[in-house]
């Protein structure tokens, strides 16, 4: 498994929506823009509780910004 398709499979588990801003794949860098679905009511903190769980198990450093300027929930760096 890639180190892309790990990232998606967790945050596929987790159920959010997420789109690849900037990615090194050589370099194992990864910029995600993370967004609860529609009618997804957990606290957001909870949501990147339960994200940052996962990605620091699979030893992912994870950066993290909550509520962005430009709308998004979470906004995270990984790298492994």
């Amino acid at each position: 498994m890639t180190e892309r398709q790990l990232i998606q499979e967790i945050l596929n588990t987790v159920d959010v929506i997420y789109k690849f801003v900037n990615t090194d794949d050589d370099k194992k860098e990864y910029e995600i823009v993370i967004n609860r679905q529609d009618g997804d009511n957990r606290p957001l903190e909870d949501v990147n509780k339960e994200i940052k769980h996962y990605f620091t198990d699979a030893n992912f450093s994870y950066d993290e910004k909550l509520n962005t300027k430009d709308g998004d929930d979470i906004h995270v760096d990984v790298k492994r």
